[in-house]
C-alpha cells in the first residue's frame, strides 16, 4: 500500500511536523521522481519500511491550507496513494494543548472552513483509530504533561479527495504549534499510526461503527476506541443530528473504506427530539443501532 502524508507551507504547525520528520534520525529520505501539485514527492525509508517493499511511505507539501485541498494533480497517473494523512494545526478558543485525530465533513451548508455543502470525504475507521492509538502511545512515552488526547467529531474540508482521509493535528494554538516535542510526537504518531493500520487490517479483529450524538471532543467515542475492538469513521455530533437525513447516513456508510457493522448512539449525548428524528432514520438500514453505554468503558 502507499500511504502519503501531507503538509501545508501555510500552516506553522504542519511544518513543524515536516522539519521533525527531515530532521530526525530515525528516518532517511529518498527523492522520487512522482510530485502532487507540481511539488516533488519524497519516501520515506527506514530499516523497517526497507524490510517491506510492499508498503510505502511519502511526504507531500502543498501551498494552501489543508481544509482546502479539494484537488490533487499527480505528475504519474499510475501512482495514486492508498490512504492520506493530513498533518495540520488544530486552532480552539480555549486553546487547550492537544493531539488530535479526525475525519473530515460538513454537517450543513456551511463551508466556511472548507469542504462542500452537506458532503463528507472518504475516510478508513482502521485508520482513524490506528491515529488515535498511536498518539496515545506516543504521548504516554512524552514529557508533554500539559497536552491531552482528543479525537474529535467529523468536521472541515476537504470533502471532494477520492482518496480515504484522516486528519493528525497539533493543538490548539501559536504556543503550542512551534514546539519541537510536539512536532516530533505527531511525526513518530503518524508513522506509528501506519505501522498499527496494517496491523489492524491484518487482525481483522475490529467491528466499525458510526458515531452520533455527543460534543465535539467526543469523551464516550474516544472511550469505545480506548477499550473495545471498535473502530469508528464518521461522527456526527449532538448539533448536527437534527440536519441528517437518509442520504446522509448513506453517504456515512459508502464513504468508510470498511464494511459498517454498528451505528452507535451517545444516548445520554442525544436530546429526545435528536432521538424522535435519527432513530427512525437508522432503522432504514438493516444494522444494529447500539448506545454507546454498551462498550467497555475501562
Amino acid at each position: 500500500m502507499d500511504f502519503l502524508i501531507l503538509h501545508s507551507s501555510e500552516d506553522n504547525a504542519s511544518m513543524n511536523i515536516r522539519e521533525r520528520f527531515l530532521n530526525s534520525m530515525q528516518y532517511q529520505f529518498q527523492e522520487t521522481h512522482l510530485t502532487i501539485n507540481n511539488q516533488q514527492l519524497i519516501e520515506l525509508k527506514g530499516k523497517r519500511f526497507d524490510l517491506d517493499m510492499e508498503n510505502r511511505i511519502y511526504l507531500g507539501l502543498v501551498d494552501v491550507p489543508l481544509i482546502f485541498l479539494e484537488d490533487l494533480s499527480f505528475s504519474n497517473n499510475k501512482f495514486l496513494p492508498d490512504l492520506l494523512i493530513f498533518a495540520s494545526r488544530h486552532r480552539s478558543e480555549t486553546a487547550r494543548p492537544a493531539f488530535l485525530v479526525h475525519s473530515t465533513g460538513n454537517w450543513t451548508a456551511d463551508t466556511e472552513f472548507g469542504g462542500k455543502p452537506f458532503q463528507l470525504s472518504k475516510t478508513s475507521a482502521l485508520l482513524l483509530k490506528a491515529g488515535f492509538i498511536a498518539l496515545a502511545q506516543q504521548f504516554k512515552v512524552s514529557n508533554l504533561n500539559k497536552f491531552v488526547i482528543d479525537l474529535e467529531v467529523t468536521h472541515h474540508g476537504p470533502t471532494a479527495l477520492k482518496i480515504p482521509l484522516i486528519f493528525m493535528e497539533l493543538g490548539s494554538s501559536d504556543s503550542e504549534w512551534v514546539i519541537k516535542e510536539a512536532g516530533e510526537l505527531v511525526s513518530k504518531a503518524i508513522v506509528n499510526a501506519i505501522e498499527k493500520y496494517i496491523e489492524l487490517r491484518e487482525r481483522k479483529t475490529q467491528l466499525v461503527g458510526l458515531g452520533f450524538g455527543g460534543t465535539h471532543y467526543a469523551p464516550n467515542f474516544s472511550r469505545i476506541l480506548s477499550n473495545n475492538d471498535i473502530a469508528l469513521s464518521f461522527i456526527c455530533p449532538k448539533y448536527f443530528i437534527l440536519n441528517l437525513n437518509y442520504d446522509m447516513i448513506k453517504n456515512m456508510i459508502n464513504n468508510t473504506l470498511e464494511p459498517v457493522d454498528y451505528f452507535i448512539i451517545d444516548w445520554k449525548g442525544t436530546s429526545s427530539d435528536d432521538k424522535k428524528h435519527l432513530i427512525p432514520l437508522l432503522e432504514e438500514f438493516d444494522k444494529p443501532i447500539v448506545k454507546t453505554k454498551d462498550f467497555k468503558s475501562d
